[in-house]
């Protein structure tokens, strides 16, 4: 569950099957939070509303049952008629709608059809929703990024320290000397795509916290996984540390040179492909 708050109105954002619903009880508390319930029912058997809803459920709902929705659309307009989001769920088969108990209780609505119910409750008020709802779902993309960025330079870290621990590490060693070889092989990976050690970086550096890795873009994450792959490959058929450190090397240069030029990479780092 995530939240937003909209001219002063906390709305309840729910992620179902990938895709996000948007708490409307919360919408309509922004126009009269002792009517919520009414105001949703007022608004769910206008016609307008049900010939909307049910085309959204065409468009995206095979389950959808067309009959019953038939049967609503031609009550709707006559002063007897009464309709709540758990019968037009219910009866209809939808999955625009959601209706929710316990903490987080609610009815909630797919964003589309949520934007359309903030607008019959205020226009002003939907235009601040949309701005809100994005800004939410900017700022999830910029941590979806970083997510992306840290957990590429652990795809791979299991295969590169099997490597070094079958190939490298001689059983009498200690702790700490097993420690340096670890840091050493690490080290190999820095220079070959930063120019520089962990320890050099700190030293150019002493006000940023963290290491040289915590710092690079996607593309280098990325070449920095591929690069850990190919040093394991490297240890377990034998080559030399400096042999190993200019082939490294050379395949960054070459990696680096694709993957900046690369658009999805950009779109990963919110880089337009202009810039």
């Amino acid at each position: 569950m995530a939240k937003i708050k909209v001219k002063g109105t906390e709305i309840t954002i729910y992620s179902h099957i990938e895709e996000d619903y948007i708490c409307i009880t919360d919408i309509a508390r922004h126009k009269n939070a002792k009517r919520t319930d009414d105001l949703i029912r007022n608004w769910i058997r206008n016609r307008n509303t049900i010939e909307f809803l049910g085309i959204w459920e065409q468009l995206n709902n095979p389950d959808f049952k067309p009959v019953e929705f038939d049967g609503f659309k031609k009550q709707a307009g006559l002063n007897s008629f009464t309709l709540t989001p758990k019968q037009w769920i219910e009866q209809t088969n939808a999955i625009g709608l959601i209706s929710k108990r316990g903490r987080y209780g609610g009815t909630y609505a797919h964003k589309d059809i949520a934007f359309e119910f903030a607008s019959w409750i205020s226009v002003e008020f939907k235009l601040y929703l949309i701005k809100e709802f994005q800004r939410l779902k900017e700022d999830e993309r910029k941590l979806l990024g970083w997510d992306i960025r840290r957990n590429l330079t652990k795809i791979n870290y299991r295969i590169h320290t099997d490597a070094i621990r079958e190939n490298l590490i001689p059983p009498e060693l200690s702790k700490s000397q097993i420690n340096r070889i670890y840091a050493t092989e690490a080290d190999i990976l820095n220079m070959a795509l930063f120019g520089t050690t962990a320890a050099m970086w700190r030293e150019t550096n002493p006000g940023k916290k963290g290491n040289i890795r915590d710092y690079a873009d996607v593309s280098q994450l990325v070449c920095l996984s591929n690069l850990e792959n190919l040093n394991a490959l490297f240890i377990n058929e034998g080559f030399p540390q400096e042999t190993r450190l200019e082939r490294l090397n050379k395949i960054a240069i070459h990696q680096m040179r694709i993957l900046t030029t690369d658009s999805g990479i950009k779109r990963l780092e919110g880089k337009s492909d202009d810039e």
